[in-house]
């Protein structure tokens, strides 16, 4: 059994708020390989996160990132969630 990748996650905006972090180093799981995959284990592993990540853009390094978009050891992955402005 290997010990998963470790990445860096940024929070932004509302998700950084409801998270009382603005980033954090997290190892994933073996069986988290994408973007799709890392929201499900968010979403379960989180419960700030809970019902909101269906509307958060994922950006996988310095481009935002499809939900097949596989995630590499050390890459750094931020959640943004839609801005509202007037």
């Amino acid at each position: 059994m290997t010990a998963g990748r470790p990445i860096r996650l940024l929070y932004f905006a509302a998700i950084r708020e409801r998270m009382g972090v603005a980033s954090e180093e997290l190892v994933l799981p073996d069986d988290v390989r994408d973007v799709r995959s890392l929201s499900r284990y968010l979403e379960a592993s989180r419960p700030a996160l809970r019902g909101v990540l269906a509307s958060v853009r994922f950006a996988v390094g310095d481009e935002f990132a499809e939900l097949d978009r596989v995630i590499e050891a050390n890459a750094v992955v931020a959640l943004i969630p839609p801005v509202s402005g007037g």
